[in-house]
Formats: C-alpha cells, sequence, structure tokens
C-alpha cells in the first residue's frame, strides 16, 4: 500500500472507532456488565488514536516514501485489527481462544512505533 492508501485506512479506522464508541456508549451500556464495556471502551481508544497514527504515518509515507514507513504503517494496522479487534470479540462474545490475540495486537503496535522511530531517526 502507498501512503495515501494508508491514511485513507486510518481515516476509515477512526470514523468506526468513532461509531462504536457510541454504539457502545449508548445501545451496550444498558446490555453489558460494566467490565465488558470498559473492555470495548479500552479497544475503542486504542483503535482511534492508531487510526490517528495511521494517518500521519501514511501522509508521512506519502511525502517521503520510505520502506520503513510502509512497516510501521502495516504494523500498526494490523495491531489495530488484533488489539481492539479481539478487545471487540472477548467483550461481545464468549470466545475466550481471542486472548492470546490480544498482546499480539499490541506486539504490533509496539513493532510500528519502533519502526517509525527509526524511520524519524534516519531521516534526522
Amino acid at each position: 500500500m502507498n501512503g495515501r492508501q494508508y491514511a485513507a485506512l486510518g481515516c476509515v479506522l477512526a470514523g468506526v472507532a468513532v461509531a462504536l464508541g457510541a454504539f457502545a456508549a449508548h445501545a451496550l451500556k444498558a446490555q453489558l456488565p460494566a467490565y465488558e464495556l470498559s473492555i470495548v471502551e479500552k479497544g475503542v481508544q486504542y483503535q482511534f488514536w492508531h487510526a490517528l497514527a495511521l494517518i500521519a504515518l501514511g501522509l508521512w509515507h506519502q511525502y517521503q516514501p520510505l520502506r520503513l514507513l510502509s512497516v510501521a504503517c502495516g504494523f500498526i494496522a494490523v495491531g489495530i485489527l488484533c488489539f481492539s479487534g479481539s478487545l471487540y470479540g472477548l467483550a461481545l462474545t464468549d470466545w475466550t481462544w481471542l486472548w492470546p490475540v490480544t498482546p499480539l495486537g499490541g506486539s504490533c503496535f509496539l513493532v510500528g512505533w519502533s519502526m517509525a522511530t527509526v524511520a524519524l531517526w534516519r531521516k534526522a
């Protein structure tokens, strides 16, 4: 994917995070116990902040097409899917097999941020 596509994906994921946050605050609040609702809210927070990061990194990649930025964007996108997606699944279903996916997503976030740091360091 190119930088523009990563930025567009970030916009979509940010919009989905806003929609999920509103859904959780209004429709799920009466349906879920407080603990499960807090898990959904945590997923929304991480999805939103990392979607914003994906937008920023995608725009940077658009103007400086560095391989490290592409790798960083890819890891952050996969991190959103794995981390936030597994939290949504754990809160809304009884799929306990998703627990190992959450730290995998967190690890993807860390690798993505590390690659972005290296890209910035090398360009400085």
